[in-house]
């Protein structure tokens, strides 16, 4: 950067994206064309000639960077197979409080090797498993409180 040059990152895809925006907000329409063209992109009229430049870049950005497809394949690559879980996990899912596994009915005590199966059979039990989450300061958590 001391040379003047841009990062690689900013080279290839920040100009590109900024490029865009910029194009689409002053409705620089010679550009607009360029760019739909040479992405290969389908822009409904309806979405160019509306009033918001908004919804213009909208449907630009989701023909092109489509994020549904980035945070499936992101959840695909990242997330572990339901298959690699512990018999010590399963139980502390199907556990809720205080609850020990051994507590549980029997039916339901049954259900963790077909948890730990995934098994898409006719015949396998559907489990669904509903979680919420909190946010909760960094702080707040007990490995970061000072003893």
């Amino acid at each position: 950067q001391s040379k003047g040059k841009k990062p690689l990152f900013v080279q290839l895809v920040l100009d590109n994206i900024w490029s865009l925006y910029e194009a689409v907000m002053k409705r620089d329409k010679e550009k607009i064309e360029k760019i739909v063209t040479s992405l290969g992109l389908r822009i409904g009229a309806r979405e160019s000639r509306h009033a918001d430049p908004k919804v213009h870049l909208n449907a630009i950005c989701s023909q092109w960077l489509p994020i549904s497809d980035a945070v499936l394949s992101m959840v695909c690559d990242k997330i572990p197979s339901p298959l690699d879980i512990t018999a010590e996990r399963v139980e502390k899912l199907m556990c809720v409080g205080a609850r020990t596994f051994d507590s549980l009915p029997p039916e339901t005590q049954e259900l963790k090797s077909a948890f730990m199966k995934c098994s898409s059979e006719g015949t396998a039990p559907v489990i669904v498993f509903v979680s919420k989450m909190f946010p909760v300061d960094a702080k707040a958590l007990p490995q970061n409180k000072p003893r």
